[in-house]
């Protein structure tokens, strides 16, 4: 299970990868033709750069909550297992969850951050 795991997300990310170094590689070839013409396809050209930027910023955002939303799962499940085999530590069990919790939630606002970046500075 955690192979299949580890070789889907990888996929995910390669496909991701590709989708964002190939998307303004093309746009770029788009700003020297649209030099050459008129304005109508200029501003056809930039809606195609705004468009191509809000698809990379919806890809980073997704895969960064849905692969925090499946260690916030496995975190609490296995928590959960935990104090059900040993109640008595239940306070460092629940420490211990929040403190990776909390790393988990800081990786999807980075994401959240570059998303906001390609948005809007890019």
């Amino acid at each position: 299970m955690k192979k299949l795991t580890s070789i889907i997300l990888v996929l995910i990310m390669t496909v991701t990868l590709t989708i964002t170094a190939v998307v303004p590689a093309g746009a770029e070839g788009e700003n020297e033709s649209a030099s050459v013409s008129t304005e109508e396809s200029a501003a056809s050209q930039e809606d195609g750069v705004k468009s191509s930027k809000a698809i990379a910023a919806a890809i980073a955002i997704g895969l960064a909550t849905l692969g925090g939303a499946i260690a916030m799962g496995l975190a609490i499940a296995k928590t959960s297992d935990a104090i059900a085999r040993q109640p008595g530590a239940v306070g460092d069990i629940r420490g211990s969850m929040m403190l990776g919790l909390v790393f988990v939630e800081t990786a999807i606002i980075y994401a959240l951050i570059i998303a906001i970046l390609i948005i809007f500075v890019l």
